[in-house]
């Protein structure tokens, strides 16, 4: 007997036999517990998601709000107001210009001064007119002795009446000359109308000027005229000495005037009625020509309940607002009264302390959530 022999191997036969029954059942091993663990997973997922959706939603739901701005409707005063443009002008203004076809000797004023009723300002040539008067004053003289010495030969009946009577007319007449002379040499000197200021100086001694020569602008503008145009819808609304606002482009203050005139009859072009108020001018800031914005103040409501323009939502039906409430958008009819430049009044549809919402509107539905940026 080999003592290498090789060893003696064992049947594979009776090993895959006994282990043939547990692979030929392992797939349906696997199929049973998927099936098993399959509900358990759905669950567990489920879970999750309620869990994510539940931490999420308030961050969903801020992020839905729409933002916006409010208003909180509250009593007040209003008044009915339109914005009209205006022009201002001078309570007093003419062109100075001579009367006669003279040469200027002197000019008695310099340009933005402020002068007097009856200061002189312009000495045209008179020396012509000087001569003529000397003149007519030795006839009045002579005249006068002519008149005197048949006066007393009448008293004596030394002399005829017509002699007498032609000595006084001829004596009458020289005075009459001397005043009509007179009066033209005061033509002469050009003096101030009244209290005001004067403008451009447009003429210097040596300069031939005639009555169409303009020399130069006096104005009064310690008070101001404004003068504007109403329509004929809102023309009865204005009243004699109601006060009235209005404002100029120079500057930002808002000044005051009275209404002083009416216009007796409406522009047949325009349809419109010339309305004329008057503003105190103390500092010259005013300027005649200016134009002005003129806030006409029409009717005026006490506790009365407005809200800003633009909040407005206009329709066929009429005009409709969004109300906050709850922090949801709510949308209200209301029934509007008297329009103000920024502000309409509201007669119906919202109580006091009530949020409108102003901003935003083409974004809101009824239901809508909002979320306040400013409340004013």
């Amino acid at each position: 007997m080999n003592r290498f022999s090789a060893p003696t191997q064992r049947p594979l036969n009776g090993s895959l036999s006994n282990r043939s029954p547990r692979l030929a059942s392992s797939p349906s091993t696997l199929i049973l517990l998927i099936t098993l663990s399959l509900p358990i997973l759905l669950f567990l997922q489920a879970c999750a998601s309620k869990a994510n959706e539940k931490s999420s939603s308030p961050i969903a739901a801020a992020a839905m709000a729409i933002p916006t701005d409010g208003h909180i409707v509250q009593p007040a005063s209003f008044s009915e107001a339109i914005e009209i443009t205006g022009s201002l002008a001078a309570n007093q203004e003419v062109s100075i210009a001579s009367e006669l076809m003279r040469k200027v000797v002197k000019v008695h004023v310099k340009e933005g001064n402020n002068v007097q009723a009856g200061a002189l300002l312009f000495q045209l040539d008179d020396a012509d007119l000087q001569a003529q008067l000397e003149r007519l004053h030795q006839q009045e003289k002579l005249a006068a002795l002519t008149e005197a010495r048949l006066k007393d030969l009448i008293e004596h009946d030394a002399a005829v009446q017509q002699d007498y009577d032609q000595a006084a007319t001829n004596l009458s007449v020289l005075k009459a000359e001397i005043r009509q002379l007179l009066t033209t040499i005061d033509k002469t000197r050009i003096r101030a109308p009244f209290n005001g200021r004067i403008g451009i100086i447009r003429t210097y001694p040596g300069a031939l000027v005639s009555p169409s020569t303009v020399l130069t602008n006096i104005v009064d503008d310690d008070r101001i005229k404004l003068e504007f145009s109403v329509p004929e819808k809102y023309a009865h609304l204005v009243e004699l000495g109601k006060p009235q606002v209005f404002s100029v482009e120079s500057d930002t203050t808002k000044y005051g005037a009275t209404v002083i005139a009416k216009e007796s009859q409406m522009d047949q072009q325009t349809r419109t009625l010339l309305v004329r108020a008057i503003s105190v001018n103390p500092r010259h800031a005013l300027v005649p020509g200016q134009s002005a914005r003129l806030i006409l103040a029409l009717r005026t409501a006490a506790n009365a309940l407005k809200i800003p323009s633009q909040a407005l939502i206009p329709s066929a039906q009429g005009y409709s607002v969004f109300v906050a409430r709850n922090n949801k958008a709510t949308i209200a009819p209301v029934e509007i009264g008297q329009r103000g430049p920024n502000d309409v009044q509201i007669n119906k549809g919202l109580n006091a302390g009530d949020t409108v919402i102003i901003s935003n509107l083409l974004r809101l539905g009824p239901g809508a959530p909002v979320q306040f940026v400013t409340i004013k």
